[in-house]
């Protein structure tokens, strides 16, 4: 049994992760919200669960590492300035930062880059996601992620073969680039699918997600394997085991 504190508490996912610790053999150690200071919930807990904002995140990682605890990163948003953060924070306590925390997605970017790996750069890739009307960052972190799986699968920098604004003539789809599509509107907790497109065939892999518990029962899976690992930066695929795969 570990203590968790949840950071962005009073979040869809924060209320999320309570729950999904309400049915666990672990116990919510407590919250923390915008403009409150994660310090001296940090020194209450065995683990962190951070789902509030880019903002808040260089504080977050202090606190982490004030109490040389683990930390979970589900925000979405980051920036590079971010991710450099989180390395540097990696150095000293176990970090585990994903774009989305559900297993089923995790093995979707998994197989996303052992297609991209086999299949030649003659196959278009095209990232397509929809989510709720109230999500404000596009694309989503579950499509980057899928798309880094993309690029990691061909050997190649996402951030030079990425096209995520197509408007008025554009002109032919460059080979080799990674395209993004975004939807939002109603309810939806988040549809990812990412097709693989040649010559006359086409591949969908595709997840959809039914219930935003399935992120939260994830987050509790990742923070509960983060927990009394050595210091470095982790993914969910280190918590499936595919890594090595």
């Amino acid at each position: 049994m570990a203590r968790f504190g949840i950071i962005g508490s009073a979040g869809r996912m924060g209320q999320a992760i309570a729950v999904a610790l309400e049915e666990s053999d672990h116990t919510l150690a407590g919250g923390v919200d915008a403009d409150e200071p994660a310090g001296a919930l940090a020194g209450n807990c065995d683990a962190l669960v951070d789902f509030s904002s880019p903002a808040a995140l260089s504080d977050n990682l202090r606190a982490a590492r004030g109490s040389n605890i683990p930390i979970l990163i589900g925000t979405t948003g980051l920036e590079q300035s971010e991710f450099d953060a989180i390395a540097e924070a990696s150095d000293h306590i176990p970090v585990l930062q994903t774009g989305n925390t559900s297993l089923g997605v995790t093995l979707l970017a998994h197989l996303v880059r052992e297609a991209a790996a086999r299949l030649g750069p003659d196959w278009d890739i095209e990232v397509l996601e929809m989510h709720h009307r109230m999500k404000v960052d596009a694309p989503s972190g579950t499509a980057k992620l899928l798309g880094e799986a993309a690029a990691s699968g061909r050997g190649i920098n996402l951030a030079d073969h990425r096209d995520a604004v197509r408007d008025g003539h554009t002109g032919a789809r460059r080979e080799g680039d990674i395209g993004f599509a975004s939807l939002r509107g109603g309810t939806v907790a988040g549809d990812h699918s990412v097709i693989l497109a040649g010559a006359e065939e086409r591949i969908t892999l595709s997840h959809s997600a039914e219930n935003r518990m399935i992120f939260a029962h994830g987050a509790v899976r990742g923070c509960e394997w983060l927990i009394g690992r050595e210091p470095g930066r982790y993914t969910m695929d280190d918590v499936l085991g595919l890594s090595s795969t």
